[in-house]
């Protein structure tokens, strides 16, 4: 079980353990490894940067109470009595039988507080402490119960990444995909937290990404995939890598809302997830998707993978289920190891790198029509 010692601490104070709002030096661009990809880091919203949800009213409580429910994992025996398989939580089902209570009986907000959850109380007890803020509540970065308890909004492992990947000299640009209506608070605060406004992270003044506080869209049909965004209106009904070479040219940080009509008519399986491009052949960038819905049930999951087959012939993609990209291109947020792990996130994008090395190992070069040009 993750040891609640580790306590977040501000304006650069820190134990062994949490270790987080360390000063970011520039990088030393004499000292750099060979050039790596760009990062195009997707990340949804609830349960993965942030411990709430607006459009359903939840705080952290009720949302890490909810997360909890999807991790949980037990089965129905013949005589139709539930038994639960571990004490343990995992994102993953621990065999091939297990289902997890969500599915079984659905969310509960306040599911360590009923009797069949009650065994999980520790965890949920000992992950809410350590997204206690510590000091004087913050209007921008902070959330408060109904018992006054104060606790972070954006995870600072978050905020962790951002100051780290550019201590590493690495190129990269982040791009919130949510369901929901949270959009137009977090691109503020995250604005705010890099003009240096974080106490925990006061460094963060020093990394020059540019915030775009206007939401962009994704409306999907059947015909094609239509992202607005301010002024620019990009389709792929003439064509399919419109909005993928799109995406490739984000700097800094921006947010889309997603289409979640379009998921539940497609019964919240991923033909209707969010859509998400990948071109194998394209070796200059690498797309990573984190978000806590992604799942190895094609009919269970959040996001709608596309992958190019020919830089050629653009036009052609397959859909590819997530596990052929899961830890490659497709992450399945575990939101304790967020909460409790300033490196979680690094740690995810290092193991994403790494494998996607030797998937795109199988997809030999070929030239582009612009390097035949």
């Amino acid at each position: 079980m993750t040891d609640c010692r580790c306590q977040l601490q501000k304006n650069g104070e820190k134990d062994e353990e949490a270790n987080v709002g360390l000063p970011v030096q520039p990088p030393n661009l004499s000292l750099q490894q060979p050039k790596k990809r760009k990062l195009v880091l997707h990340f949804d919203l609830n349960n993965t940067i942030l411990v709430s949800d607006a459009s359903t009213g939840q705080g952290p409580r009720a949302a890490l109470n909810s997360y909890l429910s999807t991790v949980t994992w037990g089965q129905i025996s013949e005589t139709g009595e539930w038994t639960w398989l571990s004490d343990s939580v995992s994102v993953t089902a621990p065999c091939n039988n297990a289902v997890n209570y969500f599915t079984q009986f659905g969310r509960n907000t306040q599911f360590t507080d009923s009797t069949m959850g009650k065994r999980f109380k520790e965890i949920f007890n000992c992950h809410m402490q350590m997204l206690e803020w510590q000091g004087e509540a913050n209007t921008t970065f902070t959330q408060k119960e109904e018992d006054g308890t104060v606790y972070h909004w954006i995870l600072p492992s978050f905020f962790h990444l951002l100051e780290s990947l550019y201590e590493q000299g690495r190129e990269f640009s982040v791009i919130l995909r949510t369901f929901g209506v949270d959009l137009p608070l977090v691109l503020p605060a995250i604005h705010s937290a890099l003009m240096g406004g974080h106490p925990y992270f006061p460094q963060l003044s020093k990394v020059p990404l540019k915030v775009d506080l206007t939401p962009g869209k994704i409306r999907c049909s059947a015909r094609e995939v239509v992202m607005t965004w301010g002024s620019d209106r990009i389709s792929t009904k003439e064509k399919k890598e419109s909005i993928y070479e799109y995406f490739n040219t984000i700097t800094g940080i921006g947010g889309i809302q997603d289409h979640f009509d379009w998921w539940a008519r497609n019964h919240f399986s991923g033909d209707g997830g969010k859509p998400f491009w990948i071109e194998p052949n394209d070796r200059d960038v690498h797309h990573i998707f984190i978000d806590d819905n992604i799942r190895l049930n094609e009919d269970d999951t959040i996001v709608n993978c596309q992958v190019f087959n020919n830089p050629q012939h653009r036009s052609k993609s397959r859909k590819v289920s997530t596990s052929e990209l899961y830890d490659i291109c497709l992450v399945q947020n575990d939101l304790l190891r967020a909460i409790a792990e300033k490196d979680y996130f690094l740690d995810c994008i290092r193991v994403c790198e790494e494998n996607y090395d030797r998937y795109v190992a199988n997809f030999p070069l070929q030239p582009t029509h612009e390097s035949q040009m």
